[in-house]
């Protein structure tokens, strides 16, 4: 076109951006943005729609703020845009925040706008924001929207209100397949095992099955350790419903297996899959060979997931924690080694909780917030607590060339320990508390939240980088499995 003398237009530029968007091409991307400059289109709404999309899909999100802030005369598609851009690389207060400026410029949300921001809040697990966002999709007039009602459905189940969720769904008018993925698949993520697999009964009778669909029952029958279930709906679904098993089924299996003990049989599977294993298969497997105590398998899944991911530091960890349960202290001395040689760094633990719409972040052993001394004080009153009721801590991965006494320091002030005690003296008494983690979550602090439920008489739900964990009345829904 350009070799014909021919000038691209607000017409031509959105083409070839979105072209850029689906190949995240964003090198190719800035050269064209150039040419959107050069020939005065910078300004133009859709043209500056496509630069946002563009811009988001290569996590370039101050790029596509840039592109935003030049256009003077804003519609509601550019302002979703933006949202949109905020959302999908995972920064729901900026989204939360974007929001609110788009509702003072005097612009009405649209149900585009409402689901981006529902789903942020559901992928962050950000209830509170999610509450708010509700309301205002209420006082805007989409009480009734079934698009918004469902992403409601989605976000309330993921954060851990079944209940909300549950009757959100009931009241919709018509129950797309999404709907029902949301619901079983809020369902199983926090164990609520029959109450899936009876919904999945419900719902042959009014929609059709996709993979989406399977992938939430066969995590329902891992919870619950249903293996027989568990065969049958994966033999289902190709004899059945003709949807071929992609890698996510293969790891609700795998993960169904080893959470089973079967893991010799889990590791047949894999040789057997009709799909490349993918760093989630094999991650299940060493998941379950730390459960079960297996350094054989575990060693041949941490080799497998070199092969994949090899700056990821996180396997290191676990097979070094499977060798130190195993009091193999050499192989978690050579792990270290390698770790080291190779310039890897474990992750910085960070958990964090949302008290009156602010967050509040902890690290591990973290005395920098205003009200560390308070926080350590309650941690010193709940351990007391907790082990006149029977706690003893678990500091078997804590390395060996550590004294005891420092290995229960060390693990009573971990990130997610800090998060619950900060959000036991914010909150009312029987408040629900939320907290997200960036790790896995520890052993002990697992079990030391269980016996904090149950003591304070309180509901914590614990995201963490595998599940959800629903604790009351020191029952974990994750059935001491993660």
């Amino acid at each position: 076109m350009l070799d014909h003398g021919l000038v691209p237009d607000n017409f031509t530029f959105p083409f070839v951006l979105k072209a850029c968007s689906a190949l995240s091409a964003v090198e190719k991307g800035r050269e064209i943005h150039e040419n959107v400059i050069t020939t005065g289109w910078e300004k133009d709404v859709f043209v500056g729609a496509a630069l946002i999309d563009m811009y988001a899909k290569g996590s370039c999100v101050g790029s596509a703020r840039q592109v935003f802030d030049k256009i003077v005369e804003r519609d509601i598609v550019l302002w979703n845009s933006m949202l949109a851009a905020y959302s999908q690389n995972g920064q729901p207060d900026a989204a939360i925040a974007f929001c609110r400026e788009m509702l003072l410029a005097g612009l009405r949300p649209t149900e585009a706008t409402l689901v981006t921001m529902i789903s942020s809040s559901a992928d962050n697990a950000a209830l509170p924001h999610g509450r708010e966002i509700h309301g205002c999709g209420w006082r805007h007039s989409f009480g009734t929207n079934d698009r918004v009602k469902t992403a409601l459905v989605d976000m309330y189940a993921k954060c851990g209100s079944v209940k909300v969720a549950r009757n959100l769904f009931e009241r919709l008018t018509k129950k797309r397949v999404v709907s029902w993925n949301a619901m079983i698949t809020g369902y199983a993520m926090h164990g609520h095992v029959t109450e899936a697999l009876d919904l999945f009964e419900k719902m042959k009778d009014e929609s059709q099955p996709d993979h989406i669909t399977f992938v939430g029952i066969l995590s329902a029958c891992s919870r619950g350790c249903l293996i027989d279930e568990g065969w049958m709906f994966f033999e289902s679904m190709g004899r059945v419903y003709g949807i071929e098993p992609k890698v996510q089924h293969y790891t609700c299996m795998i993960d169904l297996l080893g959470h089973s003990g079967q893991l010799d049989e889990a590791h047949d599977l894999i040789m057997k899959m009709r799909v490349m294993p993918d760093s989630g298969v094999w991650g299940a497997l060493l998941n379950s060979c730390k459960l079960h105590g297996n350094v054989e398998l575990g060693e041949l899944a941490l080799e497998k997931l070199i092969e994949i991911k090899p700056d990821d530091a996180g396997n290191y960890v676990i097979l070094s924690n499977i060798y130190a349960q195993a009091g193999k202290w050499e192989g978690v001395a050579k792990l270290r080694k390698l770790m080291t040689d190779r310039g890897l760094k474990k992750s910085i633990a960070c958990s964090w909780i949302e008290v009156k719409n602010t967050v509040h972040a902890f690290i591990s052993g973290d005395i920098s917030h205003p009200k560390a001394k308070v926080i350590y004080e309650e941690l010193k009153l709940l351990e007391e607590r907790m082990k006149q009721a029977g706690y003893v801590p678990s500091t078997e991965s804590v390395f060996h060339d550590v004294e005891d006494d420092e290995k229960a320091k060390m693990v009573c002030s971990h990130s997610e320990r800090l998060a619950v005690a900060f959000g036991l003296i914010s909150t009312p008494p029987k408040t629900r508390l939320l907290i997200t983690k960036n790790l896995r979550i520890c052993e002990d602090c697992h079990v030391a939240i269980k016996f904090i439920s149950r003591i304070t008489e309180r509901e914590i739900t614990v995201r963490d980088v595998n599940r959800y964990h629903h604790f009351k009345d020191e029952i974990c829904s994750c059935g001491d499995y993660w």
